[in-house]
């Protein structure tokens, strides 16, 4: 099954469920409104929506409509808790290098995660506001799911029973706030600006054997400003995704709807690129001695999209933003630019 969020003047928009290949939909509201209300419900909905998964993929589609990914928000406009994790050592080795930190001595038994802001999701096609290119923009590809209710203390194993949908993630980062607050102990903030997710949200089976082990095995592609980038492989992780949920719930219960992120998919292999501009630069500052690929600048877009062994695309589409300037509204009720925050850091 998969779903979406029309967007319709609401903070949490429509739901909708899509059909297989992504050219209809049908409204869900007879249902759930949104999302985040078919979550807490979902052993309620999900055959309901199940139902409405067959009328829409049925050769007469009765009662749907056209999908467009441009008119969606991301699948859950906001959420109570995104808790992102970095799952794909290789990232989070470089990374260590980059901020200049020394190494965590259980990073390999004990997942490292941070809570991020789960008020303001962006879209797959909206455009990405910041303050500033002095603050080195960067994205960050990922895969994540979507949970119900979990209880506190649950294990890796039954944790994965938890799973209601799997999402496709550009997380964004500001890397000029990264060294800091690495080192304050405290985890991100001002590093993690909104976050954005590809248009459609599917079940677990959708993937087949796309989703197996508690991974998403499948390549996340991703190109700049039309330009190869990177397709690490998803089912590299080294965690997954039943132990970064035991460890969110360690002490205490998650609430339906909560996000877990996989953190950047990265691999060992050089040949199959980055995730992110951080990671490329890391590579080229070991391989050359310095890096050189630059952090974004307005205007620049992203393109992310999931694709399996034979290169044809996954089933949440396309994640394809523009880095923008942000603007503020004045006192006075005038609209004009944030005004640019220039700070003092390292090469990286």
């Amino acid at each position: 099954m998969k779903l979406a969020t029309l967007r319709n003047g609401q903070r949490d928009g429509r739901l909708v469920v899509v059909s297989a290949d992504a050219r209809r939909c049908i409204d869900a509201c007879t249902v759930a409104p949104t999302l985040l209300d078919a979550l807490e419900r979902w052993g309620t909905v999900e055959p309901m929506l199940q139902a409405l998964s067959r009328t829409v993929n049925a050769p007469a589609a009765l009662g749907s409509m056209p999908f467009d990914a441009r008119e969606c928000s991301a699948p859950l406009p906001r959420t109570w808790q995104w808790l992102d994790g970095s799952a794909f050592l290789n990232h989070g080795h470089l990374m260590e290098r980059a901020f200049k930190v020394p190494p965590v001595a259980d990073f390999e038994t004990i997942p490292l995660m941070y809570q991020g802001a789960a008020d303001d999701f962006l879209g797959p096609h909206d455009d990405v506001p910041l303050p500033s290119e002095a603050d080195q923009i960067d994205f960050e590809g990922e895969f994540g799911v979507v949970l119900d209710e979990t209880p506190m203390g649950v294990t890796a194993e039954d944790a994965l029973q938890h799973v209601r949908l799997i999402v496709l993630i550009n997380d964004w980062s500001l890397r000029a706030f990264g060294p800091r607050e690495a080192k304050s102990g405290f985890g991100f903030l001002q590093a993690k600006p909104s976050t954005a997710f590809a248009p459609v949200a599917v079940t677990p089976d959708e993937l087949g054997l796309g989703w197996r082990g508690g991974r998403v095995h499948l390549r996340l592609q991703t190109q700049r400003n039309g330009e190869w980038f990177g397709h690490p492989y998803g089912g590299a992780m080294h965690f997954h995704f039943g132990q970064l949920i035991a460890h969110a719930a360690r002490t205490r219960k998650l609430s339906a709807g909560t996000l877990i992120g996989s953190g950047t998919v990265s691999n060992a292999e050089v040949d199959v690129g980055s995730s992110c501009v951080a990671e490329r630069r890391m590579v080229e500052a070991l391989a050359e001695g310095a890096p050189h690929t630059p952090f974004l600048r307005f205007g620049e877009r992203v393109r992310m999209v999931a694709l399996d062994d034979q290169g044809h695309p996954g089933p949440f589409g396309v994640i394809d933003q523009t880095v923008a300037l942000a603007r503020a509204v004045g006192p006075e009720g005038e609209v004009a630019a944030v005004a640019p925050i220039l700070i003092a850091v390292g090469a990286f």
